[in-house]
Protein backbone atom coordinates (compact mmCIF):
# COMPACT_ATOMS: atom_id res chain seq x y z
CA UNK A 1 0.00 0.00 0.00
CA UNK A 2 1.14 3.55 -1.16
CA UNK A 3 0.83 6.22 1.64
CA UNK A 4 1.50 9.85 1.09
CA UNK A 5 1.15 13.11 3.15
CA UNK A 6 1.44 16.39 2.43
CA UNK A 7 3.22 19.21 4.50
CA UNK A 8 4.78 16.99 6.68
CA UNK A 9 7.98 19.17 7.57
CA UNK A 10 11.46 17.88 8.15
CA UNK A 11 10.00 14.34 10.39
CA UNK A 12 10.71 10.84 9.27
CA UNK A 13 7.51 9.54 7.36
CA UNK A 14 6.64 6.42 5.82
CA UNK A 15 5.40 6.16 2.21
CA UNK A 16 4.54 3.21 1.29
CA UNK A 17 4.58 -0.61 3.01
CA UNK A 18 4.14 -4.08 1.55
CA UNK A 19 5.19 -7.79 1.94
CA UNK A 20 9.40 -7.11 2.78
CA UNK A 21 9.69 -3.81 2.36
CA UNK A 22 9.01 -0.71 4.17
CA UNK A 23 9.69 2.92 2.58
CA UNK A 24 10.51 5.82 5.21
CA UNK A 25 11.15 8.88 3.21
CA UNK A 26 12.97 8.15 0.23
CA UNK A 27 14.53 4.84 2.12
CA UNK A 28 13.46 1.54 1.27
CA UNK A 29 13.90 -0.98 4.42
CA UNK A 30 13.31 -4.55 4.18
CA UNK A 31 14.43 -5.82 7.78
CA UNK A 32 13.02 -4.74 11.21
CA UNK A 33 13.38 -1.02 11.87
CA UNK A 34 13.34 1.24 14.78
CA UNK A 35 11.90 4.53 13.60
CA UNK A 36 10.72 8.03 15.31
CA UNK A 37 10.36 11.63 13.74
CA UNK A 38 14.04 12.23 13.81
CA UNK A 39 15.90 8.78 13.44
CA UNK A 40 15.92 5.97 11.36
CA UNK A 41 17.83 2.40 12.43
CA UNK A 42 17.07 0.12 9.56
CA UNK A 43 18.53 -3.20 10.34
CA UNK A 44 17.60 -2.79 14.23
CA UNK A 45 16.86 -5.70 16.41
CA UNK A 46 15.21 -8.68 15.69
CA UNK A 47 13.79 -10.01 13.12
CA UNK A 48 10.56 -11.68 15.28
CA UNK A 49 8.56 -10.24 18.10
CA UNK A 50 9.44 -13.06 20.38
CA UNK A 51 12.94 -12.39 20.21
CA UNK A 52 12.50 -8.50 21.65
CA UNK A 53 14.59 -8.45 24.85
CA UNK A 54 15.13 -5.85 27.38
CA UNK A 55 18.04 -4.24 26.16
CA UNK A 56 16.17 -3.78 22.61
CA UNK A 57 13.06 -1.99 25.44
CA UNK A 58 15.83 -0.60 27.23
CA UNK A 59 17.14 1.26 24.22
CA UNK A 60 14.05 2.64 23.22
CA UNK A 61 12.90 3.66 26.80
CA UNK A 62 16.61 5.63 27.06
CA UNK A 63 15.14 7.63 23.59
CA UNK A 64 11.98 9.09 26.04
CA UNK A 65 9.37 8.78 23.60
CA UNK A 66 5.37 8.88 24.30
CA UNK A 67 4.27 6.03 23.34
CA UNK A 68 6.15 3.37 21.41
CA UNK A 69 3.99 1.55 18.46
CA UNK A 70 5.05 -1.98 18.01
CA UNK A 71 3.99 -3.23 14.60
CA UNK A 72 4.47 -7.19 14.36
CA UNK A 73 3.81 -7.93 10.96
CA UNK A 74 1.14 -9.35 9.32
CA UNK A 75 -0.86 -10.41 12.51
CA UNK A 76 -0.93 -9.14 15.63
CA UNK A 77 1.21 -10.91 18.27
CA UNK A 78 2.48 -9.73 21.67
CA UNK A 79 5.84 -9.58 23.48
CA UNK A 80 6.59 -11.13 26.45
CA UNK A 81 4.26 -9.95 28.75
CA UNK A 82 7.13 -9.47 31.34
CA UNK A 83 8.77 -7.24 28.85
CA UNK A 84 5.75 -5.48 28.59
CA UNK A 85 5.11 -5.06 31.94
CA UNK A 86 8.61 -3.90 32.67
CA UNK A 87 8.40 -1.31 29.89
CA UNK A 88 5.26 -0.14 31.22
CA UNK A 89 6.56 -0.02 34.57
CA UNK A 90 9.31 2.58 33.37
CA UNK A 91 6.51 4.59 32.33
CA UNK A 92 6.35 4.29 28.50
CA UNK A 93 3.06 3.33 26.84
CA UNK A 94 2.98 0.66 24.49
CA UNK A 95 0.56 -0.16 21.83
CA UNK A 96 0.83 -3.20 19.71
CA UNK A 97 -0.58 -3.79 16.51
CA UNK A 98 -0.28 -5.19 13.05
CA UNK A 99 2.70 -3.73 11.29
CA UNK A 100 0.29 -2.11 8.60
CA UNK A 101 -1.81 -0.36 11.38
CA UNK A 102 0.90 0.97 12.79
CA UNK A 103 2.39 2.42 9.85
CA UNK A 104 -0.47 4.50 9.68
CA UNK A 105 -1.05 5.48 13.53
CA UNK A 106 2.86 6.37 13.19
CA UNK A 107 2.07 9.10 10.00
CA UNK A 108 -0.47 10.57 12.22
CA UNK A 109 0.97 10.65 15.25
CA UNK A 110 4.46 11.83 14.19
CA UNK A 111 2.08 14.72 11.95
CA UNK A 112 0.79 15.37 15.13
CA UNK A 113 4.57 16.57 16.75
CA UNK A 114 4.17 13.42 18.96
CA UNK A 115 7.46 11.91 20.23
CA UNK A 116 6.25 8.67 19.30
CA UNK A 117 8.58 5.66 18.50
CA UNK A 118 7.91 2.70 16.36
CA UNK A 119 9.29 -0.74 16.02
CA UNK A 120 7.96 -2.25 12.30
CA UNK A 121 8.48 -6.04 11.70
CA UNK A 122 8.41 -6.64 8.10
CA UNK A 123 4.94 -8.25 7.01
CA UNK A 124 5.18 -11.35 5.99
CA UNK A 125 3.67 -13.07 2.65
CA UNK A 126 0.07 -14.70 3.43
CA UNK A 127 0.63 -18.04 3.64
CA UNK A 128 -2.97 -18.81 2.24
Amino acid sequence: MKLTLENTGEANRIRSYDVGTITVNETEVTSTLLLTPEQLHDGWGPADVGELGNDHMDAITAMAPELLLIGTGRRQQFPDRRLMARTIQAGLGIEVMTTEAACRTYNVLAAEGRQVAAVLFMIEADSR
